[in-house]
């Protein structure tokens, strides 16, 4: 990112408006259209321009729910007037897909909500007894950021497309701990984030599958050929760019050794009295995220273990770290079947790149003299 951020007239190419026709503008577009194409490629789309920059994962998130929603609905109305149209997403959703679909329920839409098991999963069987000719879009995440737990995407898509549904994915979490391949997924769109990745808070993507019609959200100059009209952050992309193109490459690598410390984790944390899984992960289980550990702690509240450990020096939350100041049981945690009063003692662990055996085994002394 240095180069599109550093002052004085040797980088003002690169930091000028890449929709200007000057040179300086063209250096910037030539940038950021490199920038694309690799990223492009990270994901495994088919073309360069199927990838829409945003501010992030929630923007992503909220331009496909509500976009491809919404088009989707006024093209079958042309048809016939009196369609109802039916999106279907699950109950574990983040709040950025949850939100945009009760915003839709006040503009007409039915919106069908599929419970996961108790271990957190989708069952294909439950996403198919939702589908109907009415529905026009399936929005269903790729991996839970609170218990982990790794949705059958493809399988999902298949049935979404059988019915004559389009899907969408949110893979913010999934990026960068287990492949992200929206070809092979077979998605019609998915919503990405830079930070996830160790990139810029700010920017991230949605993938839209060629010729997938969706009402852009942001009106204005015609960026991203007209589907999201605002000034790109050429410095923000080239590092949203790198840093994904970084985790693709040790993917396999990193992800064999998060998954050693949450099993490790798990193992010494499950030893300890009043602590149990909030989800069954076996070890070397690829059906989680390696990076996520999620434990309820018995007779306590989460919040008073998450200020105790943070005065010994450890990061951890209650739950998903956007609803971080939330008193509210987690509505990830009720959908699995963990009452609210479990719910209060709840612990989420991440692990990252830059963790080590020797962090876990402190953090877990710490925790140790926190439960007394």
């Amino acid at each position: 990112m240095a180069p599109y951020l550093a002052p004085g007239r040797a980088n003002f190419a690169l930091g000028l408006n890449a929709n200007s026709l000057h040179a300086p503008g063209r250096a910037a577009f030539e940038a950021m259209e490199l920038a694309r194409k690799q990223l492009a490629e990270d994901l495994g789309a088919s073309r360069p321009n199927e990838i829409v920059f945003t501010s992030g994962a929630t923007e992503s998130d909220n331009m496909a729910v509500l976009g491809i929603a919404r088009a989707a609905a006024e093209s079958r109305r042309k048809r016939d007037s009196s369609f109802v149209p039916r999106v279907v997403t699950s109950s574990i959703e983040h709040e950025a897909v949850l939100e945009p679909a009760k915003r839709l329920a006040h503009e007409g839409f039915e919106i069908s909500y599929i419970a996961p098991n108790r271990e957190g999963f989708i069952e294909p069987e439950d996403l198919a007894s939702k589908l109907d000719e009415r529905t026009v879009l399936v929005s269903v995440q790729a991996a839970n950021s609170e218990i982990g737990t790794v949705q059958p995407t493809a399988q999902l898509a298949a049935l979404a497309h059988e019915a004559g549904a389009l899907y969408h994915v949110d893979a913010t979490q999934a990026l960068g701990k287990i492949p992200c391949d929206v070809g092979a997924w077979g998605v019609d769109a998915a919503s990405f984030s830079a930070h996830k990745v160790g990139g810029p808070k700010g920017i991230g993507a949605l993938y839209l599958k060629a010729r997938t019609s969706c009402q852009p959200l942001l009106l204005g100059g015609g960026q991203e050929e007209g589907r999201r009209s605002t000034t790109q952050n050429v410095a923000a992309i080239a590092g949203f760019t790198a840093a994904t193109h970084a985790a693709v490459q040790r993917l396999a690598v990193e992800a064999e050794r998060e998954r050693g410390l949450r099993d490790l984790l798990y193992r010494e944390l499950l030893a300890l009295r009043g602590i149990r899984a909030t989800v069954h992960v076996q070890p070397g289980c690829e059906l989680h995220l390696p990076n996520i550990v999620h434990v309820l702690a018995h007779g306590f509240e989460s919040e008073t273990l998450v200020l105790q450990l943070d005065r010994r020096g450890f990061g951890v939350s209650g739950g998903s770290a956007c609803a971080s100041h939330s008193l509210e049981p987690s509505h990830v945690l009720r959908a699995v079947g963990i009452s609210a009063d479990e719910s209060y003692g709840a612990l989420r662990v991440s692990i990252g790149r830059y963790t080590t055996e020797e962090d876990l085994r402190r953090f877990i002394e710490a925790l140790t003299d926190c439960l007394g």
